[in-house]
């Protein structure tokens, strides 16, 4: 293989990582917001919902939409200063204008006939993540005589300009009725007396789109790709990631165990460095034997000592990985199998996308290998270039707020 077309690999693969890396910062984590909703049974009939939304979001949000400019500047201030009372004081201060935002873009309704809200109480501050969330309760009073409620949530659209994808995570116990549901802006709306499987879907649905649109964890499966020699490498890879995120996913999301999102992003995106500069450093140590394997072994699985070691630090990078999984829903009710199995099916879209990715790829890389090993070489370098350094560069921006 020439230099040149050497280099135009290389260039052309980097540039394409990094237009996939900075053209779609919106779909990183960061960027998008999620809302939580928990539906109950009220008095007298009524329908009870309590939501928590992020405070700086509604802020600025309601100040924007209804044209509030004295709760921009009292909601900033109390944020910046970030105390907690003030930040309550200055949302009931104007809770004309927070509950209109809400009710504008949130409703319940019975029987196909909307429900009429009043809130309930004052406006209540707590965290998630380290984010301050607003809470707000309503109460809905519905027309009698119908179980039959739907739910709609459209708050922080994206036309607003200020986030991108916000999810409502909405969790119910109505009339003997209980579950989860998520809702976005292609699926805004759900009747509580939706069948288990229509429920089960949506979080299926909702797992899937998180790995498609979280590029850096797209990067980081591509870099294990490109890392791996043989199809045993990869499958097993991939199950050591799937296990590892599946154990703090699910205990993240249950709230056993509360990382920040800090502390969390910026180390995810050193795992995406770190797994593709693994491979760099083996090209660059070993060079065109990157590929050999050292020796195979006696044990089942056959992986050398270099596979055996990279298997260990993909375990590790994916406990981290869970929790950033786990920050899509932000799940921190109390347990049930209900709960158990919405979770599950979730992290099941998640890996169903995972594994067509490596059913598309890998296969493709195996021909390119075994026909040209030098322009195989060349190839996955060039990748595992790219992400190494989309890796470093959202380290940099994560760590440091940039």
């Amino acid at each position: 293989m020439s230099q040149r077309v050497r280099r135009a690999i290389v260039g052309i693969t980097a540039a394409v990582i990094a237009v996939l890396g900075l053209a779609q910062p919106a779909l990183a984590h960061g960027f998008s917001s999620t809302v939580y909703v928990n539906v109950a049974s009220g008095d007298e009939g009524r329908i009870r919902t309590t939501l928590q939304l992020e405070y700086d979001l509604f802020v600025v949000s309601t100040a924007d939409y209804e044209k509030d400019d004295s709760l921009f500047k009292a909601g900033t201030a109390a944020f910046d200063a970030g105390d907690k009372d003030a930040q309550e004081a200055a949302l009931d201060a104007h809770k004309a204008s927070a509950v209109s935002y809400v009710t504008k873009r949130f409703s319940v309704a019975s029987g196909g006939k909307a429900c009429s809200p009043a809130q309930v109480g004052a406006f209540a501050m707590t965290q998630r993540e380290g984010v301050p969330y607003a809470g707000l309760t309503l109460d809905w009073t519905c027309a009698e005589g119908d179980d039959d409620h739907t739910v709609r949530g459209g708050l922080f659209p994206d036309a607003e300009g200020y986030v991108k994808g916000t999810k409502t995570i909405v969790t119910y116990d109505v009339d003997g009725r209980s579950g989860s549901a998520a809702l976005d802006a292609e699926h805004p709306s759900f009747s509580i007396s939706q069948t288990w499987y229509e429920r089960f879907w949506e979080f299926f649905r909702l797992g899937a789109e998180h790995l498609l649109t979280g590029i850096d964890h797209i990067l980081f499966l591509l870099a294990l790709i490109a890392g791996s020699r043989r199809p045993r490498e990869i499958v097993l890879a991939a199950t050591s990631f799937t296990l590892a995120h599946s154990v703090t996913f699910m205990l993240a999301a249950l709230g056993v165990v509360d990382v920040p999102s800090r502390v969390v992003e910026p180390v995810i995106a050193l795992s995406i460095a770190v797994v593709a500069g693994w491979y760099l450093w083996r090209i660059w140590r070993r060079r065109g034997h990157a590929t050999d394997i050292e020796t195979s072994g006696d044990s089942h699985f056959s992986l050398d000592r270099a596979g055996w070691t990279r298997l260990g630090v993909v375990f590790c990078f994916g406990l981290v990985h869970g929790l950033g999984f786990a920050g899509a829903l932000g799940i921190d009710a109390a347990w049930s199998w209900t709960l158990l199995w919405s979770l599950l099916v979730f992290n099941v879209g998640i890996e169903a996308v995972q594994l067509a990715i490596i059913a598309l790829v890998f296969p493709l890389l195996i021909v390119l290998r075994r026909r040209s090993p030098a322009a195989g070489l060349w190839a996955t370098g060039a990748i595992s270039a790219g992400v190494a350094a989309m890796g470093m560069v959202w380290f940099v921006q994560r760590a440091f707020g940039l």
